[in-house]
């Protein structure tokens, strides 16, 4: 072989042998990017992040009536039947019979509502301390005067006080009407007088037609007389 072939050979398979080498490198050699660290947006979880607890959590709990513990108080039977505070019917026993009302009376006796049977009765809850009870006297007074002739009968009951005190306050205020004590407050209690004064209308067969809590005015007064005063024109 000639020395100039020989060199051109030998040029050639060194490059040849260059380029598999190369080739072979990068075939084998890792990707920077695959290989490369995690991408440091991966974000670790936030620190405000709240904790599960070992209970259940409030955000799934459902929020209609299975939520409620079983031992939660259920609507008052008053609201579930639809009655309300608000119906006189339910505060004064309108249309029922009056409660039984036998009490001692200032100044000796007994006030007995059974024995007023046939009589149209205006019944009074009140107190000496109450400030409306000290208004509505007067009114009742001059009720009284004008109706007593069509048989009416005004009652004032007086709650849980002395009788001197009792005495005293109606001297005090020209009352003209009989006043019962109810000295432990049961009489109130059985008649639902849930607050001083209160007023309560019954007509000659012991029912009651009408009721008001107090501080009222003669309107009012003269709307309930004339629930138990039939043919009578009552006016304020």
């Amino acid at each position: 072989m000639r020395p100039a072939l020989a060199i051109v050979l030998g040029l050639v398979s060194g490059v040849v042998a260059a380029a598999l080498i190369m080739g072979a490198i990068l075939a084998f050699a890792p990707d920077p990017i695959a290989a490369g660290p995690a991408p440091s947006a991966v974000a670790a979880p936030s620190a405000s992040a709240s904790v599960p607890s070992d209970g259940p959590d409030s955000s799934t709990t459902p929020a209609g009536p299975s939520a409620s513990p079983s031992g939660a108080p259920s609507a008052s039977p008053s609201a579930a039947s639809g009655a309300s505070s608000d119906d006189p019917s339910a505060l004064f026993h309108i249309g029922e019979s009056a409660p039984p009302l036998v009490i001692p009376q200032v100044g000796g006796g007994t006030i007995d509502l059974a024995s007023l049977k046939g009589k149209p009765v205006w019944v009074n809850f009140m107190a000496t301390w109450c400030p409306p009870c000290v208004d509505e006297f007067p009114l009742m007074n001059g009720f009284y005067a004008r109706y007593e002739a069509d048989g009416l009968v005004v009652l004032a009951i007086d709650v849980k006080e002395e009788e001197g005190i009792v005495a005293a306050f109606a001297e005090r205020l020209g009352t003209t009407f009989p006043l019962g004590l109810d000295l432990d407050g049961a009489a109130a209690l059985r008649w639902d007088a849930i607050a001083l004064p209160v007023h309560f209308w019954v007509d000659k067969d012991g029912i009651v037609r009408d009721g008001a809590l107090g501080g009222i005015g003669p309107d009012i007064m003269a709307r309930g007389l004339g629930t138990i005063l039939p043919g009578v024109t009552v006016t304020p």
